[in-house]
Order: C-alpha cells, then sequence, then structure tokens
C-alpha cells in the first residue's frame, strides 16, 4: 500500500479561524481561539494521521504589517509557510475582499503547489452573499480551488481534508504515528494561560503579555507547574493582579480547568507575575521566548 505524507500551511488575515479550522482537523485544541487579533503567535504543527497518509497540518500568524519587532517576528513564521508546504490553504473570511498584505496576496498567485482557498464562517452570511464571494476569489485567485466552509460548524471540513490527502506527495511519515504535535508540553500550558489573559484583558495588556513555564513536574496522579506571566511594564504589572489578586487568582482558576482537560489528570499551578521591560523589541527575549528563528 502506497503512504502519503506532507506539510499543509494554513495562512490568512488576522480573526479568519484558522485556528478553529486546524483545530477541526486534528480533533483537539491545539491553537488557542479568541475572538482578539493576533491570538496565534507562533507556527504551531498539528500532526493527522491514517493508516496511509500523515497530515502535518501548520497554524500561522495572522497576516499583518508589523509594528515592531515581535510583529515582525511573527510574521518570519508566515513567509515560512510558503518555503516547506506540499498544500497551502488560504483562507479568507466570507464577505472579505482583500489580503492586508499585497506581497503574499502575489506569493500566493503565483504559487507552483496547490492552493485550496476557503472562504470561513458562511453559516455567518446568505446564500447572496456566499455566491458573490465565490465568485469574487475565484477571479482574484484563478490557480486556487475554492471551498465553502464554517470551521466552527464543521461545515465542508471533511470535504477539504478529503481534497488535501489527494494532493499530498507519496512518502513516508515525517514524525512518529502516534505524535500529535512538534510543540512541548510547557507550550501549551504557555499558550492556555495566555488564552485566559486574551480573553479578560483590554486593550495593550494581552500584547505586552509573554508566558514562561519555569516548572513542570509530572507525577502519577497529578501535574505540578509555576508560570511566569511576564509584563512589559509595573503598571501592567498591577492590572494583571488585580485587586487583592482576585484577576490574577481567575486566570488560574480557568487556565487550571482547561490543563487538566488537555492533559487528562488533576493540574495544580502556581502564578506569578513579573516585569520584563520592552521584551517585545528585544532580539535577545524574543529569541528566548521562541520567536526569532534567524
Amino acid at each position: 500500500m502506497s503512504h502519503k505524507a506532507g506539510f499543509v500551511n494554513i495562512i490568512g488575515n488576522p480573526n479568519v479561524g484558522k485556528s478553529t479550522l486546524m483545530n477541526a482537523f486534528v480533533g483537539e485544541r491545539l491553537s488557542i481561539i479568541t475572538s482578539k487579533a493576533q491570538t496565534t503567535r507562533h507556527r504551531i504543527l498539528g500532526i493527522v494521521n491514517g493508516e496511509d497518509f500523515q497530515v502535518v497540518l501548520s497554524d500561522t500568524p495572522g497576516i499583518i504589517k508589523p509594528a515592531y519587532q515581535l510583529q515582525a517576528s511573527m510574521m518570519d513564521f508566515v513567509k515560512s509557510a510558503f518555503e516547506d508546504a506540499d498544500v497551502l490553504l488560504y483562507l479568507v473570511e466570507l464577505g472579505e475582499k482583500e489580503l492586508k498584505d499585497e506581497a503574499f496576496f502575489n506569493k500566493i498567485r503565483a504559487a507552483k503547489i496547490p492552493v485550496l482557498l476557503l472562504i470561513n464562517k458562511i453559516d455567518k452570511g446568505n446564500e447572496e452573499l456566499l455566491g458573490a464571494s465565490l465568485k469574487l476569489w475565484s477571479e482574484k485567485v484563478p490557480n486556487a480551488e475554492v471551498f465553502a466552509i464554517s470551521a466552527l460548524e464543521n461545515f465542508g471540513v471533511g470535504e477539504v481534508f478529503k481534497r488535501i490527502i489527494e494532493l499530498l506527495p507519496e512518502s513516508p511519515a515525517f514524525y512518529p504515528k502516534d505524535q500529535l504535535t512538534d510543540k512541548p508540553e510547557r507550550f501549551f500550558v504557555n499558550e492556555i494561560i495566555r488564552e485566559k489573559i486574551l480573553i479578560h484583558y483590554k486593550k495593550e495588556i494581552p500584547y505586552s503579555v509573554e508566558i514562561d513555564t519555569e516548572e513542570f513536574f509530572e507525577e502519577e496522579t497529578i501535574i505540578r507547574m509555576r508560570a511566569v506571566i511576564m509584563v512589559e511594564r509595573e503598571s501592567q504589572k498591577g492590572i494583571i493582579i488585580g485587586h487583592k489578586g482576585t484577576a490574577l487568582k481567575r486566570v488560574g482558576v480557568e487556565a487550571r480547568k482547561d490543563l487538566e482537560k488537555f492533559f487528562g489528570k488533576q493540574v495544580h499551578i502556581e502564578l506569578y507575575v513579573k516585569v520584563n521591560k520592552n521584551w517585545r523589541s528585544n532580539e535577545k527575549q524574543l529569541r528566548r521566548f521562541g520567536y526569532n528563528q534567524k
């Protein structure tokens, strides 16, 4: 029996539902999902295995014009998505009419690999809007196969996945067949904590935060972990902690519940807040947190 394997990279503007689609394909909650832009900061691999295939999915940050060094590093992850893809998924939202970066758009139109253009969130519109979107994107990206989906409702996702497998090259598996992702456990601890901060804090706070899980000890019935929430300024530290520690406690309680679901066992977590001045513009700090790959 022949075996297919390949890299499938998901790109698009912020908030188009890339992480929701990735999780729908994988069947696990690997990428965090919030309504705020720039939720995904890293390139996250999700691996789907079948008897005769292995699909290595890559969820990249949303395409933006960088305003500071962290965002520039995030865009490096997106650029790398063009370099090793066997199939490219370009995700747009129903009603969306353009990509924020014209250079990326031209790359998609000139791509030599198969491109699947997915119009997401069709559950939010009507047939007239969908018809106009299908026509628009078929004309804008003539080299792409266009699909209408709702990642959230899992509509059309199976059809897209079937097409991905058809397009994969014949190849042995790249990863062990029982592997779900390329990221270590601490990465998902960091991401789940960061998701709670994105949900509960406003304005600049969520974007000024980075998480560092300093301790992760797994015992038979419990995982004990200690994580530090880094902020850029002293005033942000007070906001994260909140009056008598109530805001920080809420983050800890909600993160613990999700971590227990993710790891399938009891979790004890300790959270601390530290000031790490201007870390988003500091190349050394960005390398430490896994952003600068150069």
